[in-house]
């Protein structure tokens, strides 16, 4: 009886040892093909990646050549030139490419600020002139960079029209009406809340980051908010970014007890110079 026992003792711990090796190998086996799968490119083995580039690149030109149409940019150096050294900072402080940022002003009182597809950022002087200083406007220029840099353009189209219908419009085969309709959402609705938040932490870390105070940016949004109801037609970039005055509450939280270092980049006198330029175009 003894034997026998040892016998099945021995047997049972032989095949856990092997269930064990087995358990092992496959653990092993799994690891291995989870790595392998993740090396992939699946998008590029589907081509959706490069599709989905070549249609961003066509869009963003159908939208600012539909844009520019009917709108006027202005292209006076005074004015261009210190809202370039904003922009230049915040990229630069930011490893930001930016040459890639192509930055339209529009001669237009609304007070809004948008992006399109492959990297056009669109603002409005009457956004620019609402402003009351030059931080409030970084503000504004690294929200709508944070939308760029996070890919939400594309991903607000593709989720409102379908990829396959903007590649179709891309490539010409598409209705006009399906290409301003998808540039009305880009310029007249907001993105969801998740996005927005999400663009509004970036564009603190931004702001930080290129010694720029963020609070005017949350003074901005919470002024603007108390307008709204005044200014139900013009006053766009705010309407189209709903609960401002808590997104203001949710930034000035943020970096509440971060240090913030702040250097001017154009200083009071040159950013009252350049709202004098623009307000001698009205």
């Amino acid at each position: 009886m003894v034997v026998f026992w040892r016998a099945y003792k021995s047997n049972i711990q032989v095949n856990m040892r092997k269930l064990l090796v087995e358990l092992l190998v496959l653990v092993f086996c799994i690891g291995a093909l989870w790595l392998l799968m993740s090396k992939i490119n699946w998008m590029s083995v589907f081509r959706v990646e490069k599709a989905t580039q070549n249609t961003e690149v066509k869009i963003g030109e159908m939208f600012w050549n539909m844009m520019k149409s009917s709108e006027k940019e202005i292209n006076t150096p005074a004015i261009l030139l210190p809202l370039d050294s904003i922009l230049d900072q915040i990229c630069s402080k930011n490893k930001i490419d930016r040459a890639t940022i192509k930055f339209h002003l529009l001669h237009k009182e609304d007070i809004n600020a948008f992006s399109l597809p492959d990297n056009h950022l669109v603002v409005f002087s009457g956004l620019v002139n609402e402003c009351e200083n030059e931080s409030e406007l970084a503000g504004v220029l690294c929200h709508e960079l944070a939308h760029l840099q996070k890919k939400h353009i594309m991903n607000k189209l593709v989720k409102e029209f379908g990829l396959s219908i903007l590649i179709s419009a891309s490539a010409g085969n598409g209705s006009s009406g399906t290409i301003r309709e998808a540039l009305k959402q880009l310029s007249s609705s907001a993105y969801d809340r998740k996005l927005e938040s999400e663009a509004d932490m970036t564009a603190v870390e931004y702001l930080m980051n290129a010694e720029i105070d963020p609070e005017p940016f949350a003074n901005f949004l919470y002024r603007l908010s108390d307008k709204d109801k005044n200014l139900p037609t013009q006053l766009q970039w705010i309407s189209n970014h709903p609960d401002s005055k808590d997104r203001a509450g949710k930034i000035i939280k943020s970096f509440r007890n971060r240090k913030i270092i702040k250097t001017p980049i154009l200083g009071e006198s040159n950013w009252k110079l350049l709202k004098k330029h623009l307000s001698d175009m009205e």
